[in-house]
């Protein structure tokens, strides 16, 4: 495995206790606190990740987040509190809402990037994304550059790069958040298809209510302007989830209940 070249959060206050062992929980989050301009977005948060949970994060535009994403990843420094990864869970990968290639390269090469940076050998790092390639359905497009790419084509480059260095924790903020329903609802499959394979811990950002309860395990939806968690929901629908699960009774229900409390959080704080 590859290390992450992403840097640690700062860490300020030490937990009251330490962290359960990393076979049990991947992410331990406590008091987090992260404020603009006075303002704040995260203020008290307390959330725990279990190892090879998906974890989607929900709420309204401003509610933080991104902010949370960033400050697991090391992107962001909090104003206080904890964020703590297991061993495992600092071999770390984030996606992007854009797919963020360079234009100069062609795929391959965009692919195989951080493998370079680690100086990994050519031929080995090729070999690795060639292989990452096919499993996201795009080894026909090695030799192409990114403007030759349909956007859902570059957000699977962006995926396979991101899973390149096999991380364990891998955190996304609304990769897909601009294509159309029919190109989302397939790398939605084909996202559920590499975490049921690979077994990581995924921190998935999201505006969808029907995307995070069609891919989650578990829904946390946040409330706005610092609020901390407004709901914190289990999804039970059975694995692998598919088209039938789509128009099923017991996902329209799960939908129903996450847009209700949504829905009353953002008629409670206004616009």
């Amino acid at each position: 495995m590859y290390p992450s070249s992403t840097p640690r959060a700062d860490h300020r206050e030490p937990l009251a206790a330490p962290v359960a062992d990393e076979a049990e929980r991947a992410v331990e989050i406590r008091n987090l606190r992260r404020a603009y301009a006075g303002a704040p977005v995260l203020a008290g948060l307390d959330l725990h990740i279990p190892s090879g949970e998906f974890l989607a994060l929900l709420g309204a535009s401003g509610c933080g987040k991104t902010t949370l994403l960033r400050l697991i990843a090391g992107l962001d420094r909090p104003d206080g509190g904890e964020i703590q990864l297991a061993r495992a869970a600092q071999a770390k990968a984030y996606v992007f809402q854009d797919a963020c290639l360079l234009p100069w390269r062609r795929v391959l090469d965009n692919v195989a990037l951080p493998l370079e940076l680690h100086g990994v050998p050519r031929a080995e790092r090729q070999a690795i994304a060639r292989q990452l390639l096919q499993t996201v359905g795009l080894g026909a497009a090695l030799d192409r550059f990114p403007d030759e790419l349909s956007g859902g084509m570059k957000m699977r480059v962006s995926l396979a790069r991101a899973l390149v260095t096999q991380p364990r924790l891998l955190l996304l903020d609304e990769p897909f958040a601009a294509l159309d329903e029919f190109t989302r609802q397939y790398l939605d499959d084909h996202l559920q298809a590499l975490f049921l394979e690979r077994r990581m811990t995924v921190v998935f950002v999201t505006h969808s209510i029907a995307e995070a309860v069609f891919l989650a395990d578990r829904v946390v939806m946040l409330s706005p302007r610092g609020g901390g968690i407004l709901l914190d929901h289990e999804v039970t629908l059975p694995r692998p989830r598919d088209a039938a699960t789509r128009v099923s009774a017991a996902y329209l229900a799960q939908i129903q209940r996450l847009a209700a409390a949504l829905n009353h959080e953002v008629m409670r704080e206004g616009p």
